[in-house]
């Protein structure tokens, strides 16, 4: 194919992408889904965040990042996903999902972004289990049960 017949091609490509991305923004404790609130955020600190229904204020998620001890000593770093009414926990030291340099609120956005991708948290802010069964096969490390301490 020539370039000028690519060209149409990957504009249209790009601009479906563009249609299908969901803007998720963090602004006064409120989780937004374009412009429409789905979750309550609670920043306990620069390394935890806490994640609540607004049905019933219930606490479904908590976001935690862990330096296994060592602060100085990045390369073992990983964080936890805390499914706390599903009782499930994720572990993972892939941070390229979720992190976004010394901007913790982006990062979450970005965490928000990535369970709504993979059909974890719905558009209403609601777990999906069956989802997160497949989200914890595909992304858990297991990283606290295989650490020695």
């Amino acid at each position: 194919m020539t370039a000028k017949k690519l060209l149409p091609f990957f504009f249209l490509i790009t601009s479906v992408n563009f249609y299908f991305s969901q803007e998720v923004t963090i602004k006064d404790d409120k989780v937004l889904l374009d412009g429409k609130q789905i979750l309550r955020a609670e920043k306990i600190n620069m390394i935890e965040y806490s994640f609540f229904t607004l049905k019933d204020d219930e606490e479904i998620l908590m976001y935690k990042m862990m330096d296994s001890g060592t602060p100085k000593y990045s390369n073992d770093d990983y964080y936890v996903l805390n499914f706390l009414t599903q009782k499930t926990k994720v572990e993972s030291s892939d941070f390229t999902k979720i992190l976004n340099f010394m901007n913790s609120k982006k990062g979450i956005e970005k965490l928000i972004k990535w369970l709504l991708k993979e059909k974890v948290i719905n558009s209403d802010g609601e777990l999906n289990p069956d989802r997160l069964e497949i989200f914890k096969e595909k992304y858990d490390e297991n990283i606290t049960d295989r650490t020695l301490r």
